[in-house]
């Protein structure tokens, strides 16, 4: 098989979760167009997509839903359960913990550390009760930990995953908002919400149409000086 670039793998969880949307709905078939513009792409892309993985679907018929819902599941590993241990039980961890589609896609938060002794023994989102950091190894290393979720401060980041990949763990999602080192073979995704926010301040910095309706309430939001003043409408 070729090698799938990160954003293929992206858009295949993207035409996932719109196919299982639609099979709620009673959808039965679906052509690449309908599916390329219902997740932001084109149709030639949808089908360069799947064709790393095989042929899907019927010249002039589409895609059957509940076919390519079942192919999908078995491209992205999603045919078993995952057992997942989450490190950190701040603001984030207890949001995550809380976040029930992890459970419906078949990934269970199995564990939770923190280093705070005040916050073990307490129980957020499915009730699983926080364990002191020091057992992180053992348990990671002999119940059956697929996943591990890194919401820790920057400064402890590293020395977490570090601990983690120790303990055999192959797959890390970070939270923490730093650049984290890792060897060759270990998939680590990074999740920084400062990043995202500032991709979203760049479009609109960028956006011609914004920028004009901007210059366009500005010059509207002020008169001239009267009196040494300024009177703005907003």
């Amino acid at each position: 098989m070729k090698k799938v670039s990160e954003s293929t793998v992206g858009r295949l969880s993207l035409y996932l979760r719109l196919l299982n949307e639609l099979s709620l709905e009673g959808v039965q078939t679906l052509s690449s167009e309908e599916l390329a513009r219902r997740c932001g792409t084109s149709a030639a892309q949808v089908r360069k997509d799947l064709s790393f993985f095989g042929t899907f679907g019927k010249r002039g018929k589409g895609y059957g839903v509940p076919e390519l819902i079942a192919a999908l599941r078995s491209i992205m590993g999603l045919e078993r359960r995952w057992k997942v241990a989450l490190v950190g039980a701040g603001k984030i961890g207890v949001a995550l913990l809380g976040y029930k589609d992890f459970r419906n896609q078949g990934f269970d938060i199995a564990a939770v550390f923190d280093a705070d002794p005040r916050k073990v023994g307490q129980r957020f989102g499915p009730g699983i009760p926080v364990r002191p950091d020091s057992e992180l190894e053992a348990a990671l290393q002999t119940e059956g930990i697929d996943i591990a979720i890194v919401a820790v401060p920057v400064e402890a980041a590293q020395t977490v995953v570090d601990r983690v990949i120790r303990s055999g763990i192959r797959a890390i999602l970070n939270f923490a908002p730093t650049k984290l080192t890792v060897p060759e073979g270990i998939a680590l995704k990074n999740v920084n919400m400062a990043v995202e926010l500032e991709g979203l301040s760049y479009a609109l910095a960028n956006d011609p149409c914004r920028s004009r309706s901007v210059r366009e309430a500005a010059a509207r939001s002020f008169t001239s000086p009267r009196n040494g003043t300024y009177r703005s409408e907003y």
